[in-house]
């Protein structure tokens, strides 16, 4: 713990009030991962997509009494909280970082690199985590703000540090460097991937060298030209060089068949993959497990250890109408945490259930441990435990104590011989556990087996686009998001569980019965409904859904049916036509419309129009007339209504285009799930979506031989072709088939062959090395975009993605 003084003095800050003496032991810059308020300190970190000040009277509220703000706060709404002023929040975070790191003397690893910096982290934990007590970075903690986080967690019960750092601009390894101090470097590789704020790829890897400016020794694979002439310059100003290859002067020589070479002893190495990129990873680690001592002979016993790294936790559709997060891997603290928040968010299911087995090598003694893990899950209000392992069994009183159902087994396999007592029905079930309890076993129990094409949903990307099209947003200007026609295809309240946690305004569907779903999956943000009818008004007013009043008819049958129910105030949106001439009020029906709205049991939310052709420049001249149009007539209902209300016409293109447009609110769809408008400006957007497939048959076909329907395809030449398990009924179009479409297997393209079927379709496989039914087959996705096969199709990206069929399954990732 440090005291108050210590945290002013590290951080150079100044005291605005001083209120109470604290003890601080735990960073805080995420006001909804409060679970230690007495010892927390809060950091204000005001970014492009969030401002931390506008969250301390919440956590105030709720017992935090430290904090760190950058802009003016209202004193007197805190009379016991000790206020301390910096200039800037994250390097005042970075600073106190830096200072708790030098109290520690023991190794610490920094790894850095285009790819595989995660990969070799977890790696080598799992291969040192016999010989070490490790405390390492959770997850992909690799940014500015991670960076300190991660570092924060050392402590004096742990004798071995691993940390990663990321950068994408100049300047930033600099502040990232002064935290985590590296005594060790691995420097992974030099690649494209994250080049775009960088001028080139000497540049990029002068920054990202950077790291270890103060570290005794960098272990790299030798090869590159650029790496290896930016070592010797480094080697030749005193830092050591732990080179692994081929030449014969590397400090680990390998061999083509993974002979390994180090002083005067050699080993083959038996890895259990084959692919080159985990092949380096491995290397990385076995450079770093002989630098630290380890013995080379011990080596495979390690590597046969080894488990594949869950990158992202994965979220499916489970048994008995369950959802699934599988995080099966690694059981420590940190990940704990992260594993609950994201359950915590799946608000379609009330009850909450985590499967949890023994905690290894945390560095606390077993009692504050367990304690510490009581205490988590009943901040994350978790229904009922599931408990594995001699050691967490001990501990079930203190489980009970904090009022969580409780359930035991000694071992994984007593688990699953006793898994239909668990009864489990529409919860939210989180599998949390060490490697080596193999929980794989559970997780295949507990998943759906269903239809073997899926459609990944990267929830970080989402996450990704939202901020690209936030920081484009004038300050106040709040954001609707548009989850209609299943969130585009992606889903439903998983995406708007995402949406909701990460501070959007509103939500937008197109019917009532979309809106019905978000609301039973625990959705309690505004949601507009666009087409709103009749039949749904009962429904409305049960969930509090509010409808777009777009006619005079319909505006007079709502309005009928709220006065009969005696209601008023019930919310409502306007819609008014300026140039879409689709729905709402024209020019024509709008003095009716002024006469109606002051005696309405109406609420007006907003007043809305649609904008026909933002995107396109050669059409900005009308674009504007809607706009001028949309204000006038705003300014009309403005004039009639005691109360103000929100006017928003700006759409995805729009945000991107025309800023001046923003009003009060803009609406975002397509780009949220990583299809650019046209004319996107600067907007980096990741994709959303990957749908991909599996091989059901490969078969061998000679010329004269023809593939599917009406003997469409002919073969020409002696071929492979492979039969996918993806058809029209899936929503792949049969406009993409003999020859239109293609699809990705091994990272290239294998044209279809032959016309599309309901639940299969048929690919030119020929020339692709390695393909076998295990083989996975991406219908869009990286390196296959969906707008590229929107357009083999004849149509657009958004009616592919909305017309992924349901029986696809959905795969929710997030890191």
């Amino acid at each position: 713990m440090y005291s108050l003084d210590d945290i002013a003095l590290f951080t150079g800050g100044k005291w605005l009030q001083r209120a109470t003496e604290c003890a601080v032991e735990h960073l805080l810059t995420d006001s909804r991962r409060l679970l230690f308020p007495a010892t927390s300190l809060f950091f204000a970190i005001h970014t492009a997509s969030r401002n931390g000040h506008l969250f301390i009277q919440r956590l105030y509220d709720k017992g935090v009494r430290c904090f760190v703000v950058s802009e003016e706060v209202d004193l007197p709404l805190l009379p016991e909280a000790n206020i301390l002023f910096v200039h800037d929040g994250l390097a005042a975070l970075q600073r106190l970082a830096a200072e708790h790191r030098r109290r520690f003397s023991y190794p610490v690893i920094g790894i850095t690199g285009s790819n595989g910096k995660t990969i070799v982290k977890e790696w080598l934990y799992q291969l040192l985590e016999g010989d070490y007590t490790i405390v390492r970075s959770p997850r992909s903690y690799n940014s500015q703000l991670g960076v300190p986080l991660s570092v924060w967690q050392m402590s004096n019960a742990d004798n071995l540090a691993i940390f990663e750092a990321g950068i994408s601009e100049p300047g930033e390894m600099d502040r990232l460097a002064a935290v985590i101090e590296p005594t060790i470097g691995i420097f992974t590789n030099l690649g494209a991937a994250h080049s775009e704020g960088f001028l080139s790829m000497e540049q990029k890897l002068e920054e990202k060298w950077k790291l270890f400016r103060h570290a005794g020794i960098v272990i790299f694979r030798q090869g590159n030209p650029i790496v290896d002439e930016w070592a010797q310059v480094k080697a030749a100003g005193g830092i050591g060089l732990f080179t692994w290859g081929r030449d014969e002067d590397c400090t680990m020589r390998v061999s083509d068949d993974l002979v390994i070479r180090y002083e005067d002893q050699s080993i083959r190495l038996q890895p259990p993959f084959t692919d080159d990129a985990s092949v380096e990873n491995l290397l990385h680690c076995c450079a770093c497990l002989l630098l630290l001592g380890i013995d080379i002979h011990s080596l495979n016993d390690r590597i046969r250890q080894l488990r594949p790294v869950a990158m992202r936790l994965e979220l499916k559709e489970g048994i008995s109408s369950c959802s699934l997060i599988n995080d099966s891997y690694s059981a420590d603290l940190s990940s704990l945490d992260i594993a609950l928040d994201f359950l915590q968010r799946q608000q379609q299911h009330l009850r909450k259930t985590v499967i949890l087995s023994d905690i290894p090598q945390s560095g606390l003694d077993s009692g504050q441990l367990y304690g510490q893990v009581a205490a988590l899950l009943q901040h994350y209000k978790v229904n009922r435990l599931i408990a594995i392992g001699p050691v967490i069994g001990a501990y079930e009183p203190v489980f009970k104590e904090k009022g969580l159902e409780y359930q035991h087994f000694l071992s994984t396999e007593n688990c699953v011989n006793r898994f239909d007592e668990l009864l489990f029905h529409d919860e939210a079930i989180l599998v949390k556990g060490a490697r080596s309890f193999g929980f794989e076993a559970i997780s295949s129990l507990l998943e759906k087996q269903e239809h073997q094409t899926v459609l990944e949903v990267d929830l970080n990307a989402l996450l990704h686009n939202l901020r690209q099209y936030q920081q484009l947003l004038k300050p106040g200007t709040r954001l609707m998001a548009m989850v209609k026609a299943f969130s585009y295809g992606t889903g439903s309240f998983e995406i708007a569980n995402l949406l909701q946690y990460h501070g959007v305004d509103y939500l937008a569907v197109a019917y009532t019965d979309e809106g019905l779903a978000l609301r039973r999956g625990g959705i309690h943000l505004p949601i507009l409904v666009m087409n709103a009818a009749p039949a749904d008004f009962s429904v409305l007013i049960e969930y509090n859904l509010e409808p777009v009043i777009y006619s005079l008819s319909l505006y007079r049958q709502f309005d009928r049916f709220v006065r009969q129910e005696g209601l008023a105030q019930v919310p409502v949106h306007i819609e008014l036509e300026t140039g879409m001439n689709r729905l709402g009020f024209s020019g024509d029906e709008l003095h009716e419309l002024l006469a109606l709205l002051p005696a309405s049991a109406f609420k007006v939310q907003s007043v809305f129009s649609h904008l026909a052709a933002s995107e396109d420049p050669a059409l900005d001249a009308f674009t504007d007339g809607q706009v001028a149009l949309f204000s006038r007539y705003a300014d009309a209902i403005a004039a009639v209504l005691p109360y103000p209300f929100l006017r928003h016409i700006e759409n995805t293109a729009a945000i991107a285009r025309r800023p001046g447009w923003q009003f009060d609110m803009v609406r975002l769809g397509i780009g949220l799930y990583g299809v650019a408008s046209a004319h996107a400006g600067e907007l980096f957007l990741k994709p959303v979506s990957t749908l991909k497939t599996t091989i059901a048959q490969v078969k061998r076909l000679q010329p004269g031989e023809t593939v599917g329907y009406n003997r469409k395809g002919v073969v020409t030449r002696p071929s492979l072709i492979a039969t996918v398990r993806i058809g029209y009924a899936d929503g792949y179009p049969r406009s993409l088939g003999n020859g239109r479409g293609q699809m990705l297997v091994k990272g290239r393209p294998a044209p279809v062959i032959g016309s599309v079927c309901m639940d299969m379709t048929m690919i030119d496989i020929t020339g692709i090395e390695g393909v076998d039914e295990s083989s996975p087959v991406v219908v869009f996705g990286e390196g296959l975009p969906v707008e590229q096969v929107a357009a083999a199709a004849g149509t657009i990206a958004y009616e592919l993605l909305t017309g992924i069929s349901q029986r696809v399954k959905r795969i929710y990732y997030q890191d």
